[in-house]
């Protein structure tokens, strides 16, 4: 065994003294930034949220990708209307690209019909996300985004313990349960030491066609109370949009138009700058 240089981020020994549980990707792989789109429940629209994140980053020049962590609710695909099987060689697994360049690793692009059910213990789930990581050949990625399971469970944790995040990004939506939801994703985030970059509340409101007035359809907000006890911003309040809902059945995601996270895409580049 070689001396410890107590340099846990570049070793792969599991002795007593290991702090830094950390997965290395693809030996192959060049990724820069990787940010976990989370949140605490179900049904806040988390996946549309990533993959217009990885849009808009896309589309200001930058490559992108997405790795689908949410493995028994993949979604990402039918976003972006990809329906082709994943590839590979000896040396790994190729992820596909979507009609705009993005890559995408799902575990839909492995089955032999999408429609199957993923019927899998949590830690045979936990390896495949694993396997995403560290199998699959990611090509010089500038900002990867990963499309997290909700809750707190098994599979979060082991995408926090293996994946070295930059950030993540906490998905809410306005009803009151979220704010306890919403406490839970921050503690876990604390507690894992993984940095929060904002949260974006989905589902704030519609917006009335004829006078632009907003609709509260759950109510006033808190999420602006829940953010300021934590110290997070508020990174954007998304409406709902029924051609944007139209758009992800019919795998068009790409083509979506709409200023309202942009001023969350813009701090996401900023990032490359840190």
């Amino acid at each position: 065994m070689s001396e410890c240089t107590h340099d846990c981020a570049n070793c792969s020994s599991s002795c007593g003294e290991r702090t830094d549980f950390h997965e290395q990707p693809h030996e192959l792989s060049k990724i820069k930034k990787v940010i976990g789109v989370v949140s605490g429940k179900g049904g806040v629209g988390k996946s549309i949220v990533t993959s217009m994140l990885a849009v808009l980053t896309n589309r200001c020049g930058f490559s992108t990708a997405i790795l689908d962590a949410d493995i028994t609710g993949p979604s990402i695909p039918k976003a972006f209307g990809v329906h082709e099987k994943a590839d590979g060689s000896d040396d790994g697994i190729f992820p596909v690209k979507t009609k705009t360049g993005i890559e995408i690793m799902s575990v839909n692009l492995l089955l032999e019909n999408e429609s199957d059910p993923v019927v899998w213990r949590g830690p045979v789930i936990a390896g495949v996300v694993k396997q995403f990581w560290q199998e699959v050949i990611w090509n010089d990625v500038d900002f990867m985004f990963v499309d997290m399971p909700p809750g707190t469970g098994d599979v979060p944790l082991t995408v926090f313990q293996t994946i070295r995040l930059d950030g993540i990004i906490i998905v809410a939506s306005p009803q009151d349960l979220v704010s306890m939801i919403v406490e839970k994703a921050v503690k876990m985030a604390d507690m894992m030491n993984i940095k929060i970059l904002g949260i974006i509340e989905n589902m704030s409101y519609v917006e009335c066609p004829d006078c632009k007035k907003q609709i509260k359809l759950y109510g006033e907000s808190h999420i602006d109370e829940i953010a300021a006890k934590h110290d997070i911003p508020v990174l954007a309040k998304l409406p709902v949009v029924p051609e944007l809902a139209s758009q992800v059945d019919s795998g068009l995601i790409e083509l979506f138009e709409g200023d309202w996270l942009d001023d969350c895409s813009e701090k996401i580049i900023s990032m490359l700058a840190t």
